[in-house]
């Protein structure tokens, strides 16, 4: 279970008189769902709030708490059940080959060199990416790498995936890939779009403007809301 209490995330000011800046202001939810989705226009705070679910971003008030453990007091613990995966895989893929970077995921659980091999090799061949285990990761097309990288996360057993717009850098066809994958997992996933097609595979959406939550509920009516407002503008 993830659930924010009264949370804000403020930016303060300069020191040349520049106000505080408000992220977030006093967002409070409870997210048992399986599928959960963010959206919201740039700038809204729908990524500084999935940044809150694995602790990379810190409250200024209120809580956060995943499955009972605190993002400020308890980082280590959540960030152990929470896997994060960003718009541009390359920004977290470490190493340079794919095996590579699943095996270095699998450092912290698998000891032995070569079972963490063994391992890597069978976790990517199950996502049909086997036959790219050696290749630079500047050779794979946007959809392997994001494949990959979701790789790296599943690799070590979250309890929640939160993904950051893992759609937007992607085709067609590889948007659809990473669909299915999505629809297929296991653990509950949170994550932000701006595909409204994307949203709606999600069981609840969240919309999110000026850093508060203004829509929330089953993806028809968080959509059309979300859509009414985009033609009204600001």
């Amino acid at each position: 279970m993830i659930e924010l209490e009264g949370v804000s995330v403020v930016v303060p000011g300069s020191r040349h008189g520049q106000p505080d800046r408000t992220l977030l202001g006093d967002v409070s939810l409870r997210l048992p769902e399986h599928r959960v989705c963010v959206i919201g226009a740039n700038g809204s705070g729908k990524s500084t709030l999935l940044r809150l679910l694995n602790g990379m971003r810190q409250p200024t008030a209120g809580s956060v708490r995943v499955n009972g453990h605190s993002t400020v007091d308890e980082v280590r613990a959540v960030r152990a059940q929470v896997g994060f995966i960003f718009t541009d895989p390359l920004a977290q893929l470490l190493m340079s080959t794919p095996i590579e970077d699943v095996e270095l995921s699998l450092r912290s659980t698998v000891r032995n060199r070569r079972e963490r091999t063994r391992l890597a090799q069978r976790l990517l061949d199950e996502r049909n990416l086997g036959h790219l285990a050696h290749q630079s990761i500047y050779d794979l097309s946007g959809g392997e790498r994001q494949l990959v990288a979701l790789t790296s996360v599943l690799a070590v057993e979250p309890h929640v995936v939160v993904a950051d717009e893992p759609t937007t850098l992607l085709d067609l066809r590889n948007r659809m890939a990473l669909r299915r994958t999505f629809a297929e997992l296991p653990q509950q996933l949170v994550y932000s779009t701006h595909d409204m097609d994307v949203a709606a595979d999600a069981q609840r959406v969240v919309v999110v403007d000026g850093g508060r939550v203004v829509a929330d509920g089953p993806p028809v009516e968080s959509i059309a809301f979300y859509e009414a407002a985009m033609r009204v503008g600001p």
